[in-house]
């Protein structure tokens, strides 16, 4: 009942391997995959300063300004969030000379600064990045990348008309054994690969109905909408719980589901879909969110499905080996596997499945196919940052550029629009568009809030 409530509401508001086998890949190149995966920190000099300023203060732009410091060549020359309280803990952070502001625009006139971090909810990625490339200054803006994928494309042709340097926050790609894990994906070590998948699945509590009320003092509410709908403030529409309201994110598939699809599309080297299906709804928790706590997406794509689990109010993990010396099956108990995983991303192959998370990737061999491997895992963040600022230097092209991380933020909300309408959708990647359905077509892009707009 509550997930076609949603429904109606939103659409009215318009990762060992092969020993060798045929593969041009042997025993001890197997081992070099995992070995070479030793973080190898680069040692910066400070030659050349830029300067940095940070839009949205929040948990993911407190991470990311930590990190940012630690790049010697970078200066925090200002902070800004529309929670007072935020900005002035982020700018006695950086310390003296770090201004506080209240609207983002007033980073993003400074001529002395070279670069902007966003970190906002997601209603507010495409207008700061793109009048950002507008000014001439390049953008790290967390994922997912866009609210809709009108707005992804919007961002993409600023970049490209004013030749920024761009880089979404999907630090999976910065992790080293995430590159050895794909290396493997690609180099056929695993088979022929028929299906992938990718889930997070918890047991949190309700949110609760939380009354409308007055904004807490500091908290420019109308600014913290922005571009999207004005509603009265309500905590659970707020800081954090934003991502559970179709107004300003996409629930968990946007918010997690990129991160995982991105790195499916990087091992599986596609970038689009042909086609959607989707089921699910809100079963679980009698409270004021309004995306699912339950849902299963289902991706065609040339010569494989790829498939996405949300699951709430049930922690239960899907089950994969922890490590090659643990049985598959606990000695005299026929039910009980090892080795829960409650998020992650599996390749199946017809060799081997592959799978992977931030702690490591580990490879279960089909009988005597192949060989099994397993890593641990990588830094992943700071890394993500570093390869950032040396495509600054370099005016190379980020690992997550905005093209690339766009394409892994368009399967995901492909994935809602199917939910929301209904129905299966077919995808035009070039064009963009959703085949013969008007209906679900109009989804891709929403009306922003006067006097907002692209």
């Amino acid at each position: 009942m509550f997930g076609e409530f949603s429904r109606r509401s939103f659409l009215k508001q318009a990762g060992a391997m092969a020993a060798g086998i045929g593969l041009g890949l042997t025993a001890d190149s197997l081992e070099r995959v995992v070995a070479q995966q030793a973080d190898t920190p680069e040692t910066v000099g400070a030659n050349e300063r830029l300067v940095a300023g940070f839009i949205g203060l929040g948990g993911m732009g407190n991470a990311n300004l930590g990190d940012f410091m630690r790049c010697p060549e970078v200066r925090v020359a200002a902070v800004c969030d529309v929670d007072e309280g935020r900005r002035l803990a982020a700018a006695k952070r950086v310390g003296e000379g770090c201004d506080a502001v209240n609207d983002y625009r007033r980073i993003i006139e400074r001529p002395d600064i070279d670069l902007v971090v966003i970190s906002t909810p997601d209603n507010w990625h495409s207008l700061p990045s793109i009048h950002a490339c507008e000014a001439g200054k390049d953008v790290y803006c967390e994922k997912p990348m866009s609210l809709t994928i009108q707005e992804g494309r919007a961002m993409c042709q600023a970049a490209a008309r004013y030749g920024r340097v761009t880089q979404i926050g999907t630090q999976q790609r910065g992790g080293t054994h995430f590159q050895r894990a794909v290396e493997v994906v690609q180099s056929g070590a695993l088979g022929r690969i028929s299906l992938t998948r990718t889930w997070i699945i918890g047991n949190g509590g309700s949110m609760g109905w939380p009354q409308d009320s007055d904004p807490p003092p500091g908290l420019d509410w109308d600014l913290w909408l922005g571009p999207a709908p004005y509603r009265r403030y309500n905590p659970a529409r707020c800081h954090g719980s934003f991502r559970f309201f179709w107004d300003t994110a996409g629930g968990t598939i946007c918010d997690w589901g990129t991160h995982l699809m991105d790195i499916i599309h990087w091992g599986m080297q596609v970038d689009a879909p042909l086609a959607c299906t989707a089921s699910g709804g809100k079963y679980v928790f009698d409270d004021c969110r309004e995306t699912p706590d339950t849902q299963e997406v289902m991706w065609d794509y040339p010569g494989f499905t790829a498939l996405w689990s949300l699951r709430q109010g049930n922690g239960y993990p899907f089950w994969f080996p922890n490590s090659l010396k643990e049985p598959i099956w606990q000695a005299g108990v026929t039910l009980a596997p090892v080795g829960g995983k409650g998020y992650g991303m599996a390749f199946y192959g017809e060799k081997g499945t592959l799978f992977i998370d931030r702690d490591g990737w580990i490879i279960h061999p089909e009988g005597d196919r192949m060989q099994g491997v397993q890593s641990g895992g990588s830094e992943q963040h700071y890394a993500h940052v570093r390869d950032f600022i040396q495509c600054v230097k370099t005016r190379e092209q980020c690992r997550s550029n905005f093209e690339t991380a766009h394409r892994s933020t368009t399967a995901p909300n492909l994935g809602n629009i199917a939910y929301l309408t209904g129905r299966k959708i077919r995808w035009d990647r070039d064009r963009e568009q959703v085949i013969d359905d008007p209906d679900a077509n109009r989804l891709t892009g929403r009306a922003m809030r006067e006097p907002w707009h692209l």
